[in-house]
């Protein structure tokens, strides 16, 4: 019995916070920024369209979130979980320090860094702490550990805006992007300064004769996915002369899941019994959980074009003088300068050659703002945009302390939801927090003349803050309780997927956005597709219920 009394925490856990924190910081604190470089048209971003650049944050997420699957299966059976770790940060280190770089072939590769490094760093780390947390002694403690590591990862992605907002408007982007190198590989030196204790955690599985071969699974699940892939991205153009869904990239992705789609299914008809019983709850739930986590990415799509073009970012007073403090003041002017010329939609105007026309006018920001508010030669200090992204986090700090307690409270009674209302709830109370955002749009007489209120951020992000605390910590934990033990993995990369699809819709409705004159239509889609989720878990949570307890016992 190890000399670690029960109640206590091992320093593993404190060492891999630290880890964990940093890595997060430096992810957030570029995704955080990458919608807003690579749609920036004044201060050295890429000056794409916001289609072009939803596209490619779209697609950037959906990737992140599948490769986890792949470097979980690796780290499990071949690599071990440690290894895994520091392959997978100093790829994405890697990544991150090409971001500063200039040209499009260093910014297409290094986000493909980040992608792959993501895959093996993300999903082992947590495995680490959850071996570590299978001892004795410490299993009582393992929702707890789970708990503070989860606030480890909240603090990074709270700090990193921050950092960003000060670098991009002292220095420039690259150093921004470069900040984010910086953080992982601090994380990276906590880990490997503090090894002995942790590497209790990195045990690598024998393969059991249940298990199904990773070359199986390459040549059923990701090699028809890859052929589907190229498909496509080429044959939608031969056929129809342009694109399904707005763009290759779109096209690809949709050809792509529809071979793994398809596994899942079989993965299911082929069952039997309890099983079958098991899996089909699982697949219900992960396509119910795509609208869920479209809603969550519209935290690096929509919401950033929210926060950047309709949200009056002004500030005065003490808040101004900590902004400043923090170096994370925008100053803006009316003064004529050259920039893209809009529509009364904000939608750049293009030549007959299809090129952006330039005119004299003033800064962006200004486009919706009552022209009696201009400075008039003067200067507006703005926050920057990024900044709104710490709202969530802040919540998730806060809000979370309070609903550990809330649970624990009604469990001692026995009155704590069930898993499935859990997630049923997370459902609707998700829907009204884009419902906060129908009401923002309603709250001016047109976005197109006027600034709305920051308070609206505010208000969308703390509910929807709570729906998160209701579904995304107990989702793999559901996966873990109803995946039949062969098929294990297997399901965690369907939770994966269902992550990865919602990111890459939110992308996909975002680059619509300019198609959405009445912004009130973009937030309803997403309200009532939320709503329409829920109404569907809440029709089958009697079974799900049982299902649920006739695998563990409770609901």
């Amino acid at each position: 019995m190890s000399n670690i009394k029960t109640g206590r925490h091992p320093r593993a856990l404190y060492v891999l916070f630290m880890t964990e924190m940093w890595e997060r910081f430096a992810y957030y604190l570029m995704v955080g920024i990458l919608f807003l470089y690579l749609t920036d048209t004044t201060t050295g971003g890429k000056g794409l369209d916001s289609k072009n650049g939803a596209d490619i944050v779209g697609s950037f997420i959906a990737l992140v979130y599948l490769t986890p699957f792949i470097g979980g299966l690796i780290a499990d059976r071949y690599l071990g979980y440690i290894k895994s770790i520091f392959f997978g940060g100093t790829l994405m280190a890697a990544g991150y320090f090409g971001l500063a770089l200039p040209g499009n072939t260093a910014m297409f590769a290094s986000l493909a860094l980040i992608i792959i490094g993501n895959g093996f760093f993300k999903p082992n780390i947590s495995t680490v702490l959850g071996n570590i947390y299978n001892r004795e002694d410490l299993k009582p403690l393992k929702d707890n550990a789970y708990n503070i590591f989860y606030m480890g990862i909240n603090i990074g992605a709270f700090i990193c805006n921050f950092v960003a907002a000060y670098l991009r408007n002292k220095y420039g982007w690259g150093y921004a992007f470069a900040a984010a190198g910086v953080g992982l590989i601090i994380g990276l030196i906590n880990l490997a300064s503090s090894l002995k204790h942790v590497k209790e955690g990195d045990i690598k599985k024998p393969v059991q004769p249940e298990d199904m071969p990773l070359s199986k699974i390459f040549m059923y699940v990701f090699f028809p996915a890859l052929v589907a892939a190229i498909i496509g991205w080429i044959v939608p153009g031969k056929i129809f002369g342009g694109t399904i869904m707005g763009s290759q990239a779109n096209d690809a992705f949709v050809f792509a899941c529809i071979p793994i789609i398809s596994f899942y299914v079989s993965l299911w008809v082929k069952a039997k019994g309890q099983d079958k019983k098991g899996i089909g709850a699982l697949l219900f739930i992960f396509t119910i959980s795509i609208i869920f986590w479209t809603i969550y990415n519209q935290n690096s799509t929509g919401l950033t074009l929210w926060a950047e073009k309709h949200t009056d970012r002004e500030v005065s007073g003490v808040t101004k003088t900590i902004m400043k403090g923090l170096g994370s003041l925008q100053h803006v002017t009316d003064t004529p300068r050259l920039v893209n010329k809009v529509d009364q939609y904000f939608v750049d105007v293009k030549d007959a050659g299809g090129n952006t026309v330039q005119v004299m006018g003033p800064d962006p920001y200004f486009n919706n703002v009552p022209k009696d508010q201009w400075p008039h030669g003067g200067t507006v200090d703005l926050m920057n945009t990024e900044l709104f992204q710490s709202i969530n986090p802040l919540f998730i700090v806060v809000l979370t302390l309070i609903f550990i307690n809330l649970f624990d409270y009604l469990r001692r009674r026995g009155k704590e939801p069930g898993t499935a209302s859990k997630f049923c709830m997370a459902m609707f109370i998700s829907g009204l927090s884009a419902l906060v955002m129908v009401f923002a749009v309603m709250s001016v007489p047109s976005v197109y003349q006027y600034k709305t209120s920051p308070a609206w951020l505010w208000g969308t992000y703390g509910v929807f803050t709570v729906s998160e605390i209701f579904l995304s910590p107990i989702g793999l934990s559901l996966v873990s309780k109803l995946a039949p033990p062969r098929l294990t993995a297997l399901m965690m990369g369907g939770w994966f997927l269902s992550t990865s699809l919602g990111g890459k819709i939110a992308g996909v409705m975002t680059s619509f956005w300019d198609d959405f004159t009445d912004k009130k239509i973009f937030f309803g889609v997403l309200f009532i597709a939320a709503f329409i989720g829920g109404v569907f878990i809440y029709a089958r949570l009697k079974s799900l219920n049982q299902i649920v307890k006739e695998k563990t016992g409770s609901a």
